[in-house]
């Protein structure tokens, strides 16, 4: 190998060694900073979305609770039917009286 090549060389293994390594390690720091910082950010996420599906846990029980109240209109009605029939009654005894 001739002088001027080998000059060459070594140049080339300082500008790596000075230039191109530390460069490389401050990218990959920032990235694993950055990389921790979205860990720490889903972690967060998942908690509130654990919170969220806790507290509307009882959406689904909705659907009975609307059956069930449709199944007690025509209840209902018979019971204010009746009222209606034993308030009259009522209301005829006491003009009676």
């Amino acid at each position: 190998m001739s002088t001027f090549a080998l000059t060459i060389w070594i140049v080339t293994l300082i500008v790596v060694v000075v230039v191109i390594v530390p460069l490389a390690v401050s990218l990959l720091s920032r990235a694993l900073t950055a990389a921790r910082n979205i860990e720490g950010y889903l972690n967060d996420m998942l908690e509130a979305g654990v919170k969220i599906a806790g507290h509307t846990e009882a959406v689904p029980a909705l659907d009975d609770t609307y059956a069930t109240a449709g199944a007690m209109i025509p209840v209902a009605e018979a019971i204010d039917e009746k009222t209606g029939v034993v308030a009259g009654i009522l209301s005829k005894r006491a003009e009676a009286s």
